[in-house]
């Protein structure tokens, strides 16, 4: 069983915010395998699905960024899923627009979602899919800059980024993640 997550926000205020590119990527996923994430329980929207014989779920934390791992937690105890079958998909300031990049593990960088994911799994060792978002251009605080919309001329890089993570994420189920890696880190 494979456990993809994207972190984000929920409600309205916070669609198609930097913050919210996991979510973003989600739907695609949702989207182009025709799941609707109908589930809701363990404080998440999720979908279980199946994908080359194999249980997939994608799941949208509700909890807020900043307490995902609440979320995370108790649905992979339910669906007794490991930590190795687990890709994290989350926003990166590091990363221009557009580019993504692969990992196998990592510190939270910074990052309070994936400081609370470290929190609740117990480990850093947790497949991730970092997406570039940019560094804000203006003086404004990091938290005003992630909880903002993309501007016009990102919205192409973030449109490409979104494809290609959903790519890398339908690469993952035929193939293993190591050369999900080298196919898509470049």
């Amino acid at each position: 069983m494979k456990c993809i997550v994207g972190l984000g926000n929920p409600g309205k205020k916070y669609e198609q915010t930097r913050h919210n590119i996991g979510f973003m990527i989600i739907e695609e996923l949702a989207q182009r395998f025709n799941w609707s994430l109908n589930k809701n329980k363990f404080q998440g929207k999720f979908s279980v699905e199946m994908v080359e014989q194999e249980k997939v779920i994608l799941l949208e934390p509700q909890t807020y960024m900043n307490l995902s791992g609440e979320s995370l937690r108790p649905l992979i105890d339910f669906y007794n899923v490991s930590v190795e079958d687990i890709v994290i998909i989350y926003d990166d300031l590091d990363l221009p627009p557009g580019k993504i990049r692969l990992r196998q593990k990592g510190g939270h960088g910074g990052h309070n979602g994936i400081r609370s994911l470290i929190d609740h799994l117990g480990t850093k060792e947790f497949k991730r899919i970092r997406v570039g978002i940019g560094r804000p251009t203006t003086p404004m605080p990091v938290p005003n800059y992630v909880l903002g919309k993309f501007e016009e001329e990102e919205k192409q890089a973030i449109k490409d980024s979104i494809t290609r993570a959903a790519d890398a994420c339908e690469s993952w189920f035929k193939k293993p993640f190591e050369e999900v890696m080298n196919e898509f880190n470049q």
